[in-house]
């Protein structure tokens, strides 16, 4: 079955932060100008996600667990993280989210194969070789290492996990392609400051894409480390039942009442009913 057709983007309105990035002819049509700070030390971290109208992120359901059941599968939201990616220099995933899409690579291409060539003329533009890193955590190592984002040779992998989570790992063969890095885990979970210190470490690392999960993204939130926020609003109500586990974009943390995060709108747009909304947590 053919993808639908890509079309434009509505801006409807933009703070224009930042510097223009420099997108090929045929991202500026899609998406229309970029702005986006400029990646210091520390590195630039930001988050994509969609979610529906009532908040639900991931139906949590076998075969309709991973984003495309969230957009409906819209092909301008495919366009958006396949911009994300390209511009950064790591994705970042937890084992949740491996698990929902199995089949995944972090790549722009793999999310929007159709604009292949203009990602990769971006990233030459931006000074950048190959396709991102893609880092995934697991505390626990267990992660099968035939699945394409270890095996296929597609993308360089590093592996954050604990020291017994490394141990088990090695009971596997490890590609060519991962790498694997055992840190001291803070609690039950590995810290977002943790990862960030050894992704932040890799030569060259200027920008940081947090993919989720919503858990993992919860403890970057809470450690201040997200600049922005891109957030897709899908013109759909999921619905919940108690203890039907649907999650929301964060969880496992709290902030409001007693300490909220208040983001400031920066960019606002429009494909038909889906919002594409940037947020700015400086």
């Amino acid at each position: 079955m053919p993808r639908p057709a890509l079309i434009p983007l509505k801006t409807l309105w933009t703070g224009n932060q930042g510097k223009a990035l420099p997108l090929p002819a045929t991202l500026t049509r899609l998406y229309g100008r970029f702005h986006l700070a400029q990646a210091g030390s520390p590195p630039h971290v930001f988050s994509n996600f969609v979610t529906t109208l009532d908040g639900v992120v991931s139906l949590r359901m076998r075969g309709h667990a991973n984003g495309g059941d969230i957009s409906g599968f819209n092909a301008q939201d495919r366009m958006v993280m396949g911009l994300v990616r390209a511009i950064a220099d790591v994705v970042i995933v937890g084992s949740g989210t491996l698990a929902a899409d199995p089949q995944q690579v972090w790549t722009p291409t793999a999310i929007c194969p159709e604009l292949a060539l203009e990602y990769g003329q971006l990233r030459k533009a931006l000074g950048k070789l190959g396709p991102p890193l893609n880092v995934v955590i697991s505390g626990s190592g267990s992660l099968d290492l035939r699945l394409p984002v270890f095996s296929s040779g597609q993308v360089q992998v590093m592996i954050i996990t604990t020291r017994r989570g490394a141990k088990r790992l090695t009971k596997q063969r490890i590609p060519n392609a991962v790498e694997i890095r055992a840190v001291r885990p803070s609690g039950a979970e590995i810290a977002a400051s943790t990862i960030c210190s050894e992704v932040c470490a890799v030569r060259g690392v200027k920008r940081v894409l947090v993919e989720g999960g919503p858990r993992l993204l919860a403890d970057f939130f809470k450690q201040r480390l997200v600049s922005q926020q891109f957030l897709t609003l899908a013109p759909q109500i999921a619905g919940r039942v108690e203890g039907d586990g649907r999650p929301g974009m964060v969880m496992g943390k709290v902030f409001a009442p007693r300490n909220p995060l208040w983001g400031k709108l920066i960019d606002v747009r429009q494909g038909a009913s889906h919002l594409f909304l940037r947020y700015s947590f400086l």
